[in-house]
Order: C-alpha cells, then structure tokens, then sequence
C-alpha cells in the first residue's frame, strides 16, 4: 500500500496494517513522473522523513510493526540518505530518480510530450537511438550505495543495516547556529519507540499468507493447452479478491509458445462470472481470452501485450450498460497490443499510455486517453474533462451526438475532424461490430443498425504528432474547433 507521506499517516498506516498489507510505502514529496502536473509534484504531500517516523512510531506503539515492512522513497539520493531512513524506522529504499538519471535522464519533465532529447521517454525512434543507459549503469550506483551506507555503518559499530532501523536515538538535530533556522523543532521525530529494541527483522518469515491465486487452478486446469497446444475453454466464477487473473497463466504462455505465438486469439478461452478484482488481464499474452459476465476493478489490461478480454453484464441485469460504469480506473495502462471490449463505461484515466491495444467502451470520465502513445479507442458514449492531454499517437473515435466533445478536449496535442476518409471508416466500424459480437451491446447495436446517419455523429481524433506519419490523410478539412 502506497502512502504520501502527510499529518496522520501514521493513522492510516495503521489501518492497512490491520487490513493485512504487507508492505507500506510511505512516499515524499519529492520524485516522481516528469509528466506529473506541477500541482503534483511541488505542492502534494510532506518529506518522507516526517511521514517515515509517524508510521513506524504509531504501527509499533500498537504493536503492528512486526506484521508490515516499511518502505521509503521520494528523493533518497545517498547513502547517508538510507541509513537514515532505516534509522527513522524503513526497512527497504526506493531510489527511482536516481536510478533513472544514472542511465541518462536529465529530468527535463516533458515526459508526456513525446520530445525526450536523451531518448528515455519516448516513441521516437530518432529520439531512442540517443538513449546510451544500461544495466551495468544502475548496477554501479547500487554499489555506489552500498558502500557508502557501509562506510557509514562501519563508523558507528553497526554490522549489518538491520541493527539500525527504528534506532532514532542514533539521530541528532544539527545546529545551524541561528535562532531563525533552529526554531524547527524536529525530537519528536527523534523518538525511539517502546519496544523497538526488541523489533527484529527476519526477511524470510511470512507476514500475511495469502491463498494460492485462481491463475494458480488454471495453470493446473489448462495443462493439455500448455503441454500440447489444444484449444481449451474454462470458466471459473470470479470476485473482487482474485487480483491478476490471467498474469500467471500468459507467463506459461510466453514461455511454452513464445511472445508471437501463432495461437489463435480465444485459443485458451477462460470464462469468469462475478466481479473481478484488480489489474484483470495485466499482461495477458497472444492466445489467451478473458471472458467476464458481470464487472472488474480498476487497472483492466494493465500492460496487455496480445491477448483479449471482454466484459460484459450479466444476461439477467436490469442495467442500460452504456449508462452504467462496468470497468474502473487507469484501464489499459501501458498496454501495448491486444483488445479490449466493453459493454459499459470506463472509469477516469483510461487508456493512459496506451502504445498498441485496440479497444472498445462506452463513455469513460477524466482524463481519457491521456499520454497515448498507439492503437485504437473507440468510445460509444460520453467522455469526460481534459480527453487526450498528451497523446501523440494512435487514434480515437467519439460518438457525440450531442456535439460536446470537442468542449472537453485538451486540444493542445490532438486535432478533431469528422470520419469521413473510407479506411478509417472501415477501422472503425469494424471494431464496432466486434464489440457488438463479443459483447452483445445494444449500443452498438443500435449505432451500427443506422450507420449512415451514426457515423455523422462520431469525431476522430488524432494526435498533431501523427499528421505527417499517417498511411491515409484525414478529413481534416472539415475539421471540429474547439468552441472558445
């Protein structure tokens, strides 16, 4: 469970504790996505050392210290910075800033825009070729690390981290020989809690055990499709604590049939009924078919790399999917081949960093396909504010009868224009009526019942990055303005 650090976490750690997480990560306010609004990145949140110490001290005062390990980041940039934070109660370090600029990045926060000058973030080939980092890279900053918190243990009579973490005592408040500087005061993060004496950490015995996953049953199930290649067809009931369906299963995949397998799409065909958890169909690889009648959690299709899911209400439901939310948040992040069809609306940041899925919905809230990098998104129904902030690749589709799109776009990267080019008809009308036979929408249905007077009513949507790269020019002529 991840935690910005800020006044009564410790509160909140505490609770999830309790809930049974294993690991608690108390973030700062520092690091971070360059892409990430300035809101976010300046103003959100306190110094990890502040909301480092109110968690350990509240999780050990009611005796939850040993049932969770604590975990920092936000700017850890030395050695002296992870002693410190192990002594302040932390027993692992996240150091993804510095990693990442020790293989090149020179933190010029355009992320989302495509231009990364060092070829770190982007899509770019010519951008790419200039990237120079390396494992090897990383790996000499690690060392970097290790000696110096070595050193440091060393001068204290420390023989291994472990013997320091939760030890504030070891810690002092440095004077800067000013009133004006040294009117913080900082003891009470200095406090050693009651009891951290006899906090010892064994890495290798087990917190929180949790049951084997249903990916584990259908490994087990799918064995004749895994040793020989036989097209099967599952079907399990779900609930929303079966996290990663599919995960497990499409790494035996890759490794029996390789990443571009010859499968035929539904070749292993899982169907679930109920509500699925969390990331349903993270990385679900070619050959692989997640089937659900009735919903899921957010983070559907996180990192889809080829396989194919579809959600869909149950037979029985009274509910108008398209005026019904079916699967949540952050849908398709970082997804980079495969489909996705959905009878319903989708939650808010969908598709973002989409670079290869094709995928249908009907309607999602804010911030849809935000930093979209390639394939296809058809949406049947309403968006919501801020649509394509930062897309610079692939293409969109809107249904908009009403005419209130275009309104809440963010028309900074993207242009608009009605479909009127034949092929990108054909792609869309095409993923329309896939959606209508993997799902059963009446949306769809209905759209593609009056196709003539319907495809009016949708607006394409295409990133400015990708004019000159198209294969076919865009009815740009007629192009939709953004009302001012």
């Amino acid at each position: 469970m991840k935690l910005v650090a800020s006044s009564g976490v410790g509160t909140i750690a505490a609770g999830v504790a309790k809930a049974e997480a294993d690991v608690i990560l108390i973030s700062g306010h520092n690091g971070g996505t360059g892409a990430s609004p300035a809101t976010s990145i300046k103003y959100a949140g306190l110094p990890w050392e502040m909301g480092l110490t109110e968690a350990h001290q509240v999780l050990a005062m009611n005796k939850l210290r040993e049932r969770v390990t604590l975990r920092t980041d936000g700017g850890l940039r030395t050695g002296r910075d992870i002693v410190m934070a192990a002594m302040m109660g932390a027993e692992e370090y996240g150091i993804g800033t510095a990693a990442l600029i020790s293989m090149g990045c020179i933190m010029v926060r355009q992320c989302q825009s495509n231009t990364c000058p060092v070829g770190v973030c982007t899509q770019d080939p010519h951008l790419r070729e200039k990237f120079t980092g390396n494992a090897d890279k990383v790996v000499n900053l690690i060392t970097f690390y290790a000696t110096e918190v070595r050193e440091i243990l060393a001068s204290i009579g420390a023989r291994s981290l472990d013997e320091v973490i939760g030890r504030a005592d070891l810690l002092t408040q440095v004077s800067r020989g000013s009133a004006h500087l040294d009117d913080l005061d900082l003891n009470p993060m200095l406090l050693t809690v009651d009891g951290a004496e006899e906090i010892r950490y064994d890495r290798d015995k087990p917190r929180n055990p949790v049951s084997d996953t249903l990916d584990a049953e259908i490994v087990k199930d799918a064995a004749r499709f895994l040793e020989d290649g036989e097209k099967m067809q599952l079907s399990y009931a779900v609930q929303n604590t079966h996290r990663t369906i599919g995960t497990r299963t499409s790494s035996h995949i890759v490794q029996r049939f390789g990443m571009r397998n010859k499968l035929q799409p539904d070749h292993l065909h899982v169907k679930l009924t109920g509500s699925a958890g969390q990331s349903l169909g993270a990385f679900a690889a070619p050959g692989l078919k997640l089937e659900v009648s009735g919903d899921a959690n957010d983070y559907v299709g996180k990192g889809l790399s080829g396989g194919t899911i579809v959600v869909r209400p149950p037979m029985a439901s009274p509910l108008l999917a398209a005026d019904n939310v079916i699967i949540g948040n952050t849908v398709l992040y970082g997804a980079t081949g495969g489909y996705l069809f959905a009878a319903g609306r989708a939650g808010e940041r969908f598709c973002v960093r989409n670079s290869g899925a094709h995928v249908v919905v009907e309607g999602c809230g804010s911030n849809g396909c935000e930093y979209m990098t390639g394939g296809v998104a058809v949406l049947l129904g309403r968006i919501g504010a801020n649509f394509g902030a930062g897309m610079t690749g692939g293409m969109a589709y809107v249904h908009d009868p009403e005419g209130l799109a275009v309104q809440l776009m963010n028309t900074e990267t993207i242009v608009t224009c009605p479909v009127t080019v034949d092929h990108w008809e054909a792609e869309l009308k095409g993923l329309v009526e896939r959606h209508l036979a993997e799902t059963r929408s009446r949306k769809a249905a209905d759209i593609l019942q009056h196709w003539d007077i319907e495809l009016k009513n949708f607006v394409q949507v295409c990133p400015k990055e990708m004019l000159d790269k198209l294969s076919h020019p865009l009815g740009i002529e007629e192009r939709a303005v953004p009302a001012e």
